[in-house]
């Protein structure tokens, strides 16, 4: 039971991991409202794949909620039923909850894609709560924390609903991804609780007060990167203009903080690392810190330098959000002696 834990706990965060890298490709492609009801898709469990399919037709069975576009509305079925030769109106109601009414398959089958693999990764953050319950004489804060995590799984679908709802609200949006960084948190810590420690760290209560001073300013890092991401949303949303010369425009002040602040992060960074090289306590988890670090400074440079090559907005937040785990993970492991598996 315990190693099916250990097990699911790793499948979680990386569908978790999965989950921000396809949240980041809906983004970076517009695809937000591909999908514009929840949590089916234009009504269906598996979404349309052309225009055709919305319009309304003849003597076809429509399910309830089942949504068609019609004079660029859209209009859900109050009800299941069969049609008629002739649209009735009595069986349609206008969907009120946002007027957008486009449809675009590409869009629609990247959000769609999304959304499963939120589902699955759901799905497996259950599987592995049942499984913490073994913990529960040794360790009771690991079920705890995996029932916690199960419910804000559960609110992260409830907010995924409202950003379709609000026709990406860009602060609802960064609500979702701030939920999201806190859910692979968690998750890092108990990975960590449930592992077999490794290393016995011999290190001074000042550095260890700078290895966490390491990851404050990586979350403030990172927070503000979710601010200069809301206004890069407000920006496309309301102005006709897109990525390629979105910097024509003049960036709040929090954007160059931002791109400052990475040679803060970096410079902590390197003299952890080369304190731990020189006591020889270097170990995997920090080299991973590290190399997240410098992909993180990468994909920045390549998005404002360079228009935002394709793929590089996804990168750029999966890079922090392993950042975020590798982090935790180390400050875990080094605020904990090594000891016998449970």
């Amino acid at each position: 039971m315990k190693n099916k834990f250990k097990l699911f706990s790793k499948i979680s965060l990386i569908l978790i991991f999965l989950v921000i890298l396809a949240g980041s490709t809906v983004r970076m492609t517009g695809s937000g409202m591909g999908c514009p009801d929840w949590p089916k898709c234009f009504g269906y469990l598996i979404p349309p794949t052309n225009r055709a399919q919305l319009d309304w037709k003849q003597n076809y069975t429509y399910n309830k909620r089942q949504i068609i576009i019609k004079n660029n509305k859209l209009y859900s079925s109050k009800k299941k039923f069969k049609s008629s030769t002739n649209y009735n109106e009595l069986n349609w109601e206008l969907y009120t909850k946002h007027n957008y009414s486009l449809f675009n398959p590409y869009h629609t089958w990247i959000e769609y894609i999304n959304r499963l693999i939120g589902a699955l990764s759901g799905l497996s953050v259950l599987v592995m709560t049942l499984f913490s319950f073994s913990y529960f004489k040794e360790k009771k804060l690991i079920p705890i924390l995996s029932i916690l995590i199960l419910f804000l799984m559960g609110f992260q679908a409830w907010l995924g609903k409202l950003v379709v709802d609000s026709n990406l609200m860009p602060i609802k949006i960064t609500t979702h991804l701030t939920l999201a960084f806190i859910l692979v948190i968690m998750m890092s810590i108990i990975i960590n609780m449930s592992q077999k420690k490794l290393y016995n760290y011999n290190l001074s209560k000042k550095f260890k007060l700078i290895i966490i001073l390491g990851l404050t300013v990586t979350v403030t890092q990172i927070f503000m990167g979710t601010q200069v991401r809301e206004y890069i949303d407000q920006i496309l949303k309301f102005s006709n203009i897109n990525l390629s010369n979105i910097w024509d425009e003049t960036p709040p002040f929090i954007f160059y903080i931002h791109r400052s602040f990475s040679i803060l992060v970096l410079l902590i960074h390197f003299y952890i690392g080369y304190v731990l090289l020189k006591s020889r306590e270097l170990t995997f988890v920090f080299k991973i810190i590290m190399l997240m670090i410098s992909l993180e400074i990468l994909t920045g440079i390549l998005m404002y330098y360079f228009d935002f090559p394709f793929f590089s907005q996804p990168l750029h937040l999966l890079f922090a959000s392993i950042l975020l785990a590798a982090q935790t993970y180390f400050i875990m492991e080094i605020n904990n002696p090594k000891q016998n598996d449970i």
